[in-house]
């Protein structure tokens, strides 16, 4: 399958392109979402630098202490990129981790509008839905690198992956689950279960709620897909993604909890 085309001396990557797509996608959504909270997307657009910067460092370094199995099997470890610092930045060379880059982008997000005087949790929930729409997009990036698919499968809509993409141990079976599908189906749910429930509660939702429910869903449904995935990141036999998704899920439960028992003006702020 190819994965790009030339245009004059330059390679484009359909990666990149559908990466572009989803962007542009949950920028639409996030248009539409600040306009319905009377916000202008000046504050998003002076942010996005930093949110880039801090979503790609976040990526890298959920990757670099979470190196999947085919990784370590190569001796590429949390060790090796700890004391191989220009392989640790070698970005280009794959290797990013979607929970990190969402963890990172939040956190610059916070930090930024603090600074600037902004509400962090409505920017926050103003965001959630977009994200999880780019999410969805960004997950056929996947089909076409070939990559994160799932356990051996041979049921009617499992995908054939090229011999030179298959995992050792695994040369002579060509069908797997696509978990990238399944990722990116269950991304599209997730958006509109917060479009819809922001709908249903309305003023009832207090300002941050909506962005917990994303982490929330989103945990859920990360933990219950890793059953599925074959090259996990893994530490003496524990699914690491899987542990920091349910501290993702109980933490994330708690905070939507009590911020819902908060009168409104205690909710303000993250």
């Amino acid at each position: 399958m190819p994965t790009g085309f030339q245009l004059g001396p330059f390679t484009i990557h359909y990666y990149g392109l559908v990466i572009l797509v989803g962007i542009t996608a949950a920028l639409l959504l996030t248009a539409r979402e600040a306009k319905r909270q009377e916000k202008t997307l000046d504050f998003l657009l002076d942010a996005l630098p930093w949110l880039f910067i801090g979503a790609v460092l976040g990526a890298r370094i959920w990757h670099i202490f979470t190196p999947p199995e085919s990784m370590v099997a190569r001796g590429i470890t949390t060790r090796y990129y700890l004391t191989h610092i220009l392989e640790a930045l070698a970005i280009w060379k794959g290797g990013v981790g979607i929970i990190g880059a969402v963890l990172g982008g939040s956190l610059v997000l916070w930090a930024y509008a603090r600074r600037r005087g902004e509400s962090a949790s409505t920017w926050l929930d103003i965001l959630a839905p977009g994200i999880a729409l780019a999410q969805a997009f960004g997950r056929w990036g996947n089909f076409i690198n070939q990559e994160v698919y799932g356990l051996p499968s041979n049921l009617p809509w499992a995908i054939f992956i090229d011999s030179q993409h298959r995992l050792p141990g695994y040369s002579q079976v060509a069908t797997y689950h696509p978990l990238f599908l399944y990722e990116s189906l269950w991304s599209l749910l997730n958006m509109a279960f917060l479009l819809w429930i922001r709908e249903k509660l309305g003023e009832r939702l207090k300002s941050g709620s909506l962005f917990l429910i994303y982490l929330l869903v989103y945990g859920l449904g990360r933990i219950g897909l890793e059953f599925l995935r074959l090259d996990v990141s893994s530490w003496r036999g524990v699914n690491l993604n899987q542990i920091a998704m349910s501290l993702v899920v109980i933490s994330t439960s708690v905070l939507l909890y009590n911020r819902q028992r908060r009168s409104s003006g205690d909710s303000e702020q993250v």
